[in-house]
C-alpha cells in the first residue's frame, strides 16, 4: 500500500452513460499497470473505467385502502416502522431508486400536520394520533434516503372521502371546515375544483409538505375531477357543481370552465414548488389516454372530456419536471398498445421534461382475463428503453413486487434492474455540478479508509464509486450521508489500484472525477 498517495482531479473528463454494480467487470489491465507512470496509469483509467445507467426506477407505495402500508388500520407503531423499513429494503435490494409515498389519499394526512387530520388508515380513526406519537412522512424520508432512495410524496387533490374509511370524520376535516365547497358524488366525498377556497386549500396542504420535509418530489396521480358515476338508471349522474359555475363561469362551457380551474392548480403548484425549492421535482401520473384518437387508432376512455385534464397541455406548458403517464395496457393491446401511447407523448414533450410511463405491474396478481404474466411487464421496461425521449419506469404498486411465488420482484430484479441506477439529470432547474470530491486515505487498526470530502456548502446526495482492482471494476452508487469507504483486504491476487468518485447532487447533476492511485 503507498504511504504516499497520489490525488487528481480529471476536469476534462465527463462520464455519463450505462451499467454497473458491485461486481467486478474485467479490465484490460496488464502485467506491467503498476510500472506504468503515474500520468500514464490516470489516462488509462480514464478510458477503462466503467459508466452508470441513468434510469428512473420507481414504484408507487399506496396507502388508501391500506393497498401497500400500512397492512392495516391502526397498527402498533413498531410494526408500522417495519413494515415500511420491509418495503423500503426490498426497493434497494431490487435496485430501485425511488419511492412514490401517497401521504393525502383523502385530504387527511400520513405526516404531522395542521391543516388536515391524521388518517384512518394509518390509526384506524380519522384525526387520532399515532401512539406513541411519530410522523411517518419523516421516518419514511429518513429510511428511504438512509437506503439511497428518493422519496416523492403523492398526493390527491380533490378527493375527500374513499368509501372503504367509515364516515366518521374528524371535524378538523375539510368537510366541516369548508362544508360549501366539499359534495357527496355517489360513495365519496370530493372538493370542489371550482372552488377557489378549496383549491387554495388543496395548494396550502401541498406546499406546507414541501417547505417542512425533504422530499425529492411532488406527485399527483389521475384523479382531478371524479371518474363520473350512474343512477339507478344507468344515466350519468352530474358533478354539482352548478353553483360555483354560476359565479365563476365567465361565459366559458361546462367542460372549459372545469378544464381551466385543474389547469390553474397545476400551474400554481408547479411555480408555488419552484418558488420554495427549485430542486424538489414536480411530477402527474395521468390517464394514458388524452382522448381517443390520439394517436390515431387509439380507443378508451377521454380523460380530456370526462376528467376534464388537459394532460397534453400541462406537458407542452412545461409546468411538470417529469411526466407519468398511466399507460396500463399490453404491449399488444389492439385499442390502447403501450408502445404507440408511449411515442405519442414522447412526441408533446415540447419543453424535454422526464417521461417516465407508469406500468400496471399488480396485475400479476388479478386474476383472469385482468391477469398478466412477469415477463409483459419487463419487456414493457424493456421497450421503455428503446424509445428515445423516456428515460424510466414507475411501477404500480408495491405490494406486486415483493417476494411472492407470482415472481414479479425477482423477474425485474434479476431481469432489467440487475445492476443500480441513477436518476437522470434533471438539467432545466439551473443548478450547476457539484465540485469533484476531494479523497484522502486513512488508516484505522488494521483497516484502511478513504474518506470523502466536499468543499463549501453542497448536498450530496450520491457517490459514484468505481474501485480499480486488479482483476476489474467494481462500481456502487453509495448514499451520499456515507463519507467512508473501507478498501478491502489486499493479496498479491486481488490488489487495490485506484478508486474514482464522483459526487452527484439532488438533481441527478454529477462532478468530475477525482483519481486516487493507492497501488
Amino acid at each position: 500500500m503507498k504511504t504516499g498517495f497520489l490525488l487528481v482531479l480529471l476536469g476534462s473528463i465527463l462520464i455519463t452513460g450505462c451499467a454497473s454494480s458491485g461486481e467486478v467487470i474485467p479490465a484490460e489491465t496488464q502485467p506491467d499497470e503498476l510500472a506504468l507512470s503515474d500520468e500514464a496509469r490516470l489516462v488509462r483509467i480514464s478510458q477503462s473505467m466503467p459508466r452508470v445507467d441513468r434510469e428512473f426506477r420507481a414504484v408507487w407505495v399506496a396507502t388508501v385502502d391500506n393497498i401497500d402500508w400500512p397492512s392495516e388500520p391502526g397498527l402498533p407503531v413498531l410494526q408500522q416502522k417495519a413494515e415500511m423499513m420491509e418495503l423500503l429494503d426490498r426497493a434497494a435490494l431490487m435496485n430501485m431508486n425511488a419511492i412514490i409515498f401517497q401521504i393525502r389519499p383523502t385530504a387527511d394526512a400520513f405526516y404531522k400536520s395542521e391543516l388536515e387530520p391524521w388518517s384512518y388508515y394509518l390509526t384506524g380513526e380519522n384525526g387520532l394520533a399515532p401512539s406513541p406519537e411519530y410522523d411517518p412522512l419523516q421516518f419514511a424520508i429518513e429510511e428511504a434516503h438512509r437506503r439511497g432512495i428518493e422519496l416523492h410524496a403523492w398526493f390527491n387533490p380533490y378527493r375527500a372521502y374513499h368509501q372503504s374509511a367509515p364516515d366518521t370524520l374528524s371535524g378538523a376535516h375539510v368537510s366541516d371546515r369548508l362544508p360549501g365547497s366539499v359534495h357527496r358524488y355517489g360513495e365519496m366525498l370530493w372538493m370542489d375544483p371550482g372552488s377557489e377556497t378549496a383549491t387554495e386549500h388543496s395548494v396550502s396542504v401541498i406546499l406546507d409538505v414541501v417547505e417542512r420535509y425533504d422530499i425529492d418530489g411532488v406527485h399527483l396521480d389521475d384523479y382531478f375531477y371524479p371518474y363520473s358515476i350512474n343512477d339507478e338508471d344507468g344515466n350519468r349522474v352530474e358533478f354539482p357543481d352548478s353553483s360555483f359555475y354560476e359565479l365563476t363561469g365567465d361565459g366559458l362551457s361546462r367542460g372549459d370552465w372545469r378544464r381551466r380551474n385543474v389547469d390553474q392548480l397545476i400551474e400554481r403548484l408547479y411555480s408555488g414548488i419552484k418558488e420554495r425549492k427549485p430542486w424538489v421535482l414536480f411530477g402527474i401520473s395521468p390517464f394514458g389516454i388524452w382522448r381517443p384518437g390520439y394517436p390515431e387508432g387509439i380507443t378508451g376512455f377521454d380523460a380530456y372530456a370526462n376528467l376534464y385534464a388537459d394532460a397534453k397541455k400541462w406537458l407542452q406548458e412545461g409546468w411538470v419536471d417529469y411526466f407519468t403517464p398511466q399507460l396500463y395496457w399490453k404491449l399488444d393491446s389492439s385499442g390502447q398498445p403501450y408502445g404507440a401511447l408511449l411515442s405519442w407523448w414522447v412526441e408533446q414533450n415540447l419543453k424535454n421534461r422526464h417521461i417516465w410511463p407508469g406500468n400496471y405491474t399488480s396485475r400479476i396478481i388479478l386474476e383472469g382475463n385482468s391477469h398478466w404474466e412477469p415477463d409483459e411487464v419487463v419487456a414493457q421496461v424493456r421497450h421503455t428503453r428503446q424509445v428515445s425521449g423516456a428515460t424510466g419506469n414507475v411501477h404500480f404498486s408495491m405490494r406486486a413486487i415483493m417476494p411472492a411465488d407470482h415472481g414479479m420482484g425477482s423477474a425485474l430484479a434479476e431481469g432489467v434492474y440487475e445492476t443500480p441506477a441513477l436518476r437522470p439529470r434533471t438539467t432545466w432547474l439551473g443548478m450547476n455540478a457539484p465540485p469533484a470530491p476531494g479523497l484522502a486515505m486513512q488508516t484505522l487498526g488494521d483497516q484502511e479508509y478513504v474518506t470523502l470530502q466536499t468543499t463549501g456548502n453542497v448536498d450530496v446526495r450520491y457517490w459514484i464509486v468505481h474501485e480499480q482492482r486488479t482483476d476489474g471494476w467494481a462500481t456502487r452508487v453509495v448514499p451520499g450521508w456515507n463519507r467512508v469507504i473501507s478498501i478491502p483486504e489486499q493479496t498479491d491476487e486481488d490488489k487495490t489500484m485506484a478508486f474514482v468518485v464522483r459526487a452527484v447532487n439532488r438533481l441527478g447533476m454529477e462532478s468530475e472525477p477525482s483519481i486516487l492511485l493507492v497501488h
